[in-house]
């Protein structure tokens, strides 16, 4: 499986799709399934029964699964390709247009 260049805490752009010129951090990542959550992108609405953790109930809006190709790093507010370089011994990830380390 190959390495993915999108981790939890970056701030992307979706650049395809419904939601697409919105920008956003991103909450989780699924590995498997090579989607992303991305914070209030891809919104959509879910009915929720009542139960112990949300006594209401009720009809809940909430992030839904962006797939990863979907989305780009951003870095200095400018969308970039993420590439990885060793740095001495250590796997680093870079941007590609500036050639900055990201990590």
């Amino acid at each position: 499986m190959a390495t993915l260049k999108i981790k939890k805490d970056d701030t992307v752009r979706v650049i395809a799709g419904r939601s697409k010129g919105k920008e956003g951090k991103v909450i989780a990542v699924n590995r498997k399934k090579h989607t992303l959550l991305v914070e209030g992108v891809n919104m959509i609405t879910k009915h929720m029964k009542p139960s112990m953790q949300n006594q209401q109930g009720g009809i809940v809006r909430q992030e839904g699964p962006i797939d990863i190709s979907n989305v780009m790093y951003l870095h200095k507010g400018q969308p970039t390709r993420v590439g990885f370089k060793y740095d001495g011994d250590k796997k680093v990830r870079y941007a590609k247009s500036t050639g900055d380390i990201i990590d």
